[in-house]
């Protein structure tokens, strides 16, 4: 099974809340959208830009999704007292009751 790590970090300057956070992450998944609309042609505009420079793009918009959930789950701990290794273990577990993973990889 292949696994990718994600290391982000705590983003200085900023006082999210939940509430802010949540619709940060609904922009910037618009943004995303967005993206891989303009750059495939899906939104009508004419694409002057190669295959690669598209999937950068797309890449980038999708780095600020996964950021901005991460703000979100250091936003859940802080302010909620969640254990999210706790939380990401059972999500593990949950995945691999739906047969969405063959062999169990320890997420930690």
């Amino acid at each position: 099974m292949d696994i990718k790590t994600l290391h982000l970090p705590r983003l200085n300057g900023l006082s999210p809340n939940l509430e802010s956070t949540a619709l940060k992450l609904m922009e910037e998944a618009g943004e995303l959208a967005q993206a891989i609309g303009k750059y495939r042609g899906l939104s009508g505009e004419r694409v002057d830009l190669d295959e690669q420079t598209v999937v950068q793009e797309i890449a980038k918009e999708l780095l600020d999704v996964a950021q901005t959930a991460i703000t979100m789950m250091f936003v859940m701990e802080q302010d909620y007292g969640i254990d999210i290794d706790t939380v990401l273990k059972e999500h593990w577990e949950k995945l691999e009751r739906k047969g969405y993973l063959q062999q169990h990889i320890n997420p930690r």
